[in-house]
């Protein structure tokens, strides 16, 4: 059974490198309009991910204009991914960053992680 569950897997993105929640990321995405495929980039914080197989997935959230809150979901083996750019590590104790949603300014910083 496990033998057919692998061979219907997609193949894992090369170009995503390993993720943890509190990194700050830049993902471009390709997206198609009409015709015409253009690459536009999504950065943000990492506030979830989640695993299971062929429907892992990451969560990204960013400030948008007039401090609204974006949150987007990436596949993690969608070949929409053109790449994922880690800008830095944050320090966290929490899995999903959740909290995040409610902290605008200063109090939405996070510590940075060096390693």
């Amino acid at each position: 059974m496990s033998d057919i569950l692998k061979a219907l897997e997609a193949a894992p993105n090369p170009n995503i490198p390993p993720l943890s929640p509190g990194d700050v990321v830049s993902v471009h995405v390709r997206i198609k309009e009409g015709d015409r495929e253009r690459i536009q980039e999504f950065k943000g914080t990492v506030i979830r991910l989640r695993k299971g197989g062929n429907e892992t997935s990451f969560t990204v959230r960013r400030i948008a204009s007039n401090g609204i809150g974006v949150e987007r979901t990436f596949p993690l083996r969608s070949p929409r991914i053109d790449k994922v750019v880690v800008e830095r590590h944050s320090t966290v104790r929490r899995a999903q960053l959740y909290f995040m949603r409610g902290r605008t300014g200063k109090s939405a910083r996070l510590k940075q992680r060096f390693n």
